[in-house]
């Protein structure tokens, strides 16, 4: 394929991938309201009841608020089609014998990213616990509900993108970029990175969030160099 081909597809696979996360952010735009609701019981296991609703400052900040909502799960929900796209787009530079590796390139990006939303909620009451008394008992909490929600669903997205970290370099082993000999000889490096990495992406800025981020990424790392080795990478 010419440079204006390559282009040209790669318009194509985006475009796609926009429609599908359009297509899915309307589906949640109606659920919204149970989405934030969900999204509250949180808030209300941490302050014990105390806080029972969120407050907004501006005229639009509702209606903002649940676009927003809506639009960061319908990425969530058309994860499978933009991933496809992905795959899609790089399997012509790939042999026939690594094509194959579609299916599980797929499931295995689906299953790492609800693990890594999964993680997200369950460490968020103890995140939100430490940012709740981080100040001391002077400064009482009194939350928009923008900025929890943004809080919140960052933390989901930056969770399951970070656990797609073994996927990432399971490609690199297959494509050849790297090896596993590379992958051992820079493991010192390659941890520092990740928690470093961690600290930075975390939005929660919590050192529960950064460790319950960084040591599953230390361990795919290892597993990653595993099955690299299985490969003959």
């Amino acid at each position: 394929m010419t440079v204006i081909e390559h282009l040209t597809e790669l318009r194509r696979r985006i475009l796609i991938s926009i429609f599908a996360i359009v297509a899915t952010a309307s589906l949640c735009y109606w659920f919204a309201p149970d989405i934030i609701r969900f999204f509250l019981h949180y808030y209300k296991d941490v302050t014990h009841g105390k806080k029972t609703a969120f407050i907004f400052t501006g005229p639009l900040d509702a209606f903002v608020t649940r676009l927003k909502v809506a639009t960061y799960s319908g990425i969530l929900l058309a994860l499978p089609v933009w991933l496809w796209q992905l795959w899609r787009f790089i399997t012509p530079g790939l042999s026939k014998r690594e094509k194959k590796y579609a299916i599980p390139f797929i499931l295995s990006s689906l299953v790492l990213f609800a693990a890594g939303g999964t993680v997200a909620m369950l460490i968020l009451p103890k995140a939100l616990d430490f940012l709740l008394k981080a100040g001391g008992t002077e400064l009482q909490p009194l939350l928009t509900a923008d900025r929890y929600l943004t809080l919140v669903l960052l933390m989901i997205l930056a969770f399951g993108l970070a656990f797609e970290f073994p996927v990432v370099l399971v490609f690199l082993l297959l494509a050849r970029v790297i090896t596993t000999k590379g992958l051992r000889r820079r493991r010192r490096y390659a941890i520092v990175g990740i928690f470093a990495f961690a600290a930075i992406i975390t939005p929660s800025q919590d050192p529960y969030s950064l460790f319950f981020m960084a040591i599953p990424m230390c361990l795919f790392y290892e597993g990653s160099i595993i099955i690299g080795r299985i490969m003959k990478r």
